[in-house]
């Protein structure tokens, strides 16, 4: 039904659909390759703000593996760049929607144009961004692909899963053929790790975080923990902290590491993860991150926190 449903929205009109490493986007990508075939091109927009490895893994697994048309472009110094100097979170998301936009209307323009932007929205962003047809509810925050675009967007939105939740994306990816290290990575939000850094984005705070998360997410995996959870990763606070580094006294910066169980993304709550996990992933940090030098772990649920701290 949903293929019959994007067939008949698209026509003969050319799709260009944003990649953004995560499990959305992904299973956007490959029911609209099985619907639409040579209608599409995907455009993953490596913005810098990535996990570590992350590129590399969806461009095999969708123009190697999928054989899906992929422009995979590399605005890294463009995203940093728009973000310098910004420190509030709700700025960071329009800024980094707004980018996103821009550079897929320059790919568009490449293809020699596009109808439409496929994108990977499910429901709960529809709700946090307090959209029209989510009146009753608060806006929490802005999710880029949602409340950070445009008035003026040149493209007609395709949204497949707009009204599913995670849990069904997932169905959908699986029965589609997409691999198990795609359907049940963890979420990761458009923004990338800008979201996860608190204050400023810098090159150098997002190799800090992206060498901290891969330890964090490697250990949790070692561990055979990480299918049972709902969202592993670390977010680099704007904290510093005084320690000892052998015989040194250092002032390094301060690492957070969150785990989550949920059913709908909704509500969380925290993980209670064993010590022992939490202690190899702490002691790895911060002797293989010289930069930092103190890890806590945060024991919050949603609500009254959001499961990503910006």
């Amino acid at each position: 039904r949903a293929i019959a449903q994007i067939r008949a929205q698209v026509g003969k009109g050319r799709v260009i659909c944003g990649l953004y490493g995560g499990v959305d986007s992904s299973v956007v990508a490959a029911l609209l390759h099985e619907a639409i075939g040579e209608q599409l091109t995907c455009v993953l927009v490596d913005h810098g703000l990535m996990r570590l490895g992350e590129t590399e893994q969806v461009v095999k697994v969708f123009r190697d593996r999928f054989n899906v048309k992929l422009v995979a472009r590399d605005a890294s110094d463009l995203f940093l760049g728009k973000l310098a100097g910004e420190t509030d979170p709700e700025k960071k998301r329009k800024t980094i929607g707004a980018t996103f936009i821009d550079v897929f209307e320059e790919e568009a323009k490449k293809i020699g144009g596009a109808d439409f932007l496929a994108q990977g929205t499910l429901y709960p962003d529809v709700i946090e961004s307090a959209t029209p047809e989510s009146k009753s509810a608060a806006k929490i925050k802005t999710h880029h692909n949602v409340g950070g675009l445009p008035a003026d967007l040149a493209f007609r939105l395709v949204e497949p899963l707009r009204y599913l939740f995670k849990d069904e994306a997932r169905a959908v990816g699986s029965a589609l053929g997409l691999p198990d290290d795609i359907v049940w990575r963890d979420p990761f939000p458009g923004p990338g790790l800008a979201v996860r850094i608190l204050g400023e984005v810098t090159a150098e705070k997002t190799a800090v975080l992206r060498e901290a998360d891969a330890i964090f997410v490697g250990e949790i995996k070692q561990a055979g923990l990480y299918r049972g959870l709902g969202q592993v990763f670390a977010v680099l606070t704007n904290a510093r902290s005084t320690g000892v580094q052998g015989d040194y006294r250092t002032y390094g910066h301060v690492v957070a590491l969150r785990a989550i169980t949920t059913d709908d993304y909704m509500t969380a709550d925290w993980a209670r993860l064993p010590y022992d996990v939490l202690a190899r992933a702490a002691n790895r940090i911060v002797n293989e991150v010289p930069q930092v030098n103190r890890v806590v772990y945060d024991i919050t649920s949603k609500p009254p926190a959001t499961v990503e701290w910006e």
